[in-house]
């Protein structure tokens, strides 16, 4: 019975840990801009992307995405209580060397080291071809 008790706090201990994923006080976010290219390569002109698709994966490997929200009036997007540990942020964006009707993938990985942190991606722009 002595040697149960140690045993049944070290597995509550280690059972408690938390890992990727909501639960926590941490925050992941950024702004998605839209930059009009024209069929020479060349930018016309760029403007906030409104109601774009963002996707986070929590941890390293995942085959698909666990959440995703939308950008606002200003292009704006946030991730709210997040664990530490690491995320995937994703998005969809034109793609000129795709074979036709594919988009390529703008991937940046982030990693949450304290409890309340505030991670900010800064822009992120995404191609429109017209």
């Amino acid at each position: 019975m002595k040697r149960l008790i140690p045993a049944l706090l070290l597995i509550l201990f280690f059972s408690c840990s938390k890992t990727e994923g909501p639960g926590g006080q941490a925050t992941i976010k950024g702004k998605v801009s839209v930059a009009n290219i024209n069929v020479l390569g060349t930018t016309i002109d760029t403007y906030d992307a409104q109601e774009e698709n963002v996707y986070i994966n929590y941890g390293d490997i995942d085959n698909t995405f666990d959440d995703d929200v939308k950008t606002s009036h200003d292009g704006s997007f946030q991730f709210n209580y997040l664990n530490k540990g690491n995320y995937e942020i994703f998005i969809y964006s034109d793609c000129v060397s795709c074979p036709k009707g594919q988009d390529s993938l703008i991937k940046v990985n982030v990693t949450i080291e304290n409890r309340a942190e505030e991670v900010d991606l800064g822009i992120i722009t995404i191609a429109n071809f017209i």
